[in-house]
């Protein structure tokens, strides 16, 4: 029993020994802890001074270097490290360039257009396939469709100039003009004669419109439209540098010169609607004759203001512009009487309309039709690859069904005066 006992014990003893001498003979299969003399040595002292940094900029370069990492970096490593936030500040960088390219050169153009029957009355329910725009003769691919209706920003220019009686007729019916807005529409008024005066900014078309409307009712008295007269009340007549006149020469009356300036009331009222925030249709809603006289604009500059913008000039001619024979004549422009009506121009270039009226209630509903042409038009839109310039271009708007009348603008400028 002690022997059996004596002879185990023995047995572990040796297994013992013969393990420990066996891993005395294999120390390398077990895992190396790091030592000292794995790390490289220092370069030599004469390659020194010309391939590592000056002593005083070493330091700055060991705190960059973990405590534990197995080797530091040398300064081919670190080299890369400051090219990456070069690489992000360049602006000249491949990506940038396409973007910048894009931005530049593909232009999104806007078309509203308008379409009625034979009977005047507008068409609903059209699809894209039934248009097609061409520019400068060339078929474009439509991108953009939409027969929504859209919220209006409308600046209403009412001729002061015209002759009281007329102006008369327009100031009795212009309560209704407040009705033909929407109460998401917004509004401004201006009157121009002499003068282009805002009466009123652009707000919602509320209880600031009437009182706008009320005033302009109130105040203003349009031209005389009887005989001039030459005396004054002067009890010792007219003198010239102090002098009297001879009453023995005949004298000849010294009548005002009344302006039209209707092509600076326009242009003010564009460059307002220009700020107007996007997403609305931009209307301009003249009440006159149309006549235009003694502008510093001219028509050409004001339209590129107009088309770069997009806007739309609608007119309601009213007084000689409303009688059919008269607006024939018009279009002789006799000298001394200055432009005759040039609301059609306007209306027909930016794709608007002129609805010429004579008695006061047909003038009221013109107000309303302005409102409901302009609000419910289709919205066409295209992407042109045409170059940036200052150069106009042309439009055409076609609907493929027999019968019906097309209106949209003619053309459009693809940068707005001034810029090249």
């Amino acid at each position: 029993m002690q022997v059996g006992r004596f002879t185990a014990v023995l047995t572990i003893v040796l297994l013992l020994c013969s393990a420990w001498l066996t891993a005395q003979s294999q120390p390398q299969s077990l895992p190396d802890a790091p030592q000292p003399q794995q790390l490289p040595p220092p370069p030599p002292t004469e390659s020194s001074s010309h391939d590592t940094p000056p002593p005083e900029a070493q330091p700055r370069v060991d705190k960059t270097a973990e405590p534990n990492a197995p080797t530091p970096a040398t300064p081919e490593t670190d080299k890369p490290l400051p090219s990456i936030p070069q690489q992000v500040q360049n602006p000249e960088t491949p990506d940038t360039q396409r973007l910048y390219t894009l931005g530049v050169n593909v232009n999104f153009i806007e078309v509203p257009v308008t379409v009625k029957d034979d009977t005047g009355r507008m068409v609903p329910g059209l699809l894209p396939k039934d248009f097609t725009v061409y520019e400068n003769g060339v078929r474009q691919k439509l991108s953009f469709f939409t027969s929504d209706p859209l919220a209006i920003s409308a600046a209403v220019l009412i001729d002061v100039s015209m002759p009281a009686t007329e102006l008369r007729k327009i100031q009795a019916g212009l309560q209704a003009l407040q009705g033909a807005f929407s109460p998401y529409d917004e509004v401004a008024v201006y009157t121009f004669g002499n003068s282009v005066i805002r009466e009123s900014s652009f707000n919602a078309a509320g209880s600031r419109l009437g009182d706008a409307l009320n005033r302009v009712a109130q105040e203003k008295h349009g031209t005389y439209s009887g005989v001039p007269v030459s005396g004054g009340p002067f009890e010792a007549g007219p003198t010239v540098n102090g002098h009297p006149m001879d009453p023995s020469v005949p004298q000849t009356p010294i009548i005002p010169r009344e302006r039209h300036v209707l092509n600076d009331a326009v242009l003010e009222a564009a460059l307002d609607l220009s700020k107007v925030q996007p997403g609305r249709r931009r209307i301009i809603m003249v009440i006159g004759e149309g006549r235009e006289e003694g502008s510093q604009a001219s028509y050409a500059d004001v339209l590129k203001v107009l088309l770069t913008n997009k806007v739309s000039v609608y007119g309601i001619g009213v007084g000689t512009a409303g009688v059919p024979l008269v607006r024939k004549l018009e279009q002789i422009n006799l000298p001394g009487t200055g432009s005759s009506n040039i609301l059609p121009k306007y209306a027909s270039a930016t794709g608007g309309e002129v609805f010429s009226e004579i008695t006061r209630q047909a003038i009221e509903q013109a107000y309303a039709s302005v409102t409901v042409v302009a609000r419910n038009q289709y919205t066409l839109g295209y992407y042109t690859q045409a170059t940036l310039a200052d150069n106009y271009r042309d439009i055409e708007v076609r609907v493929d069904r027999p019968g019906l009348r097309v209106t949209a603008k003619a053309g459009y400028y693809p940068l707005p005066p001034g810029r090249k």
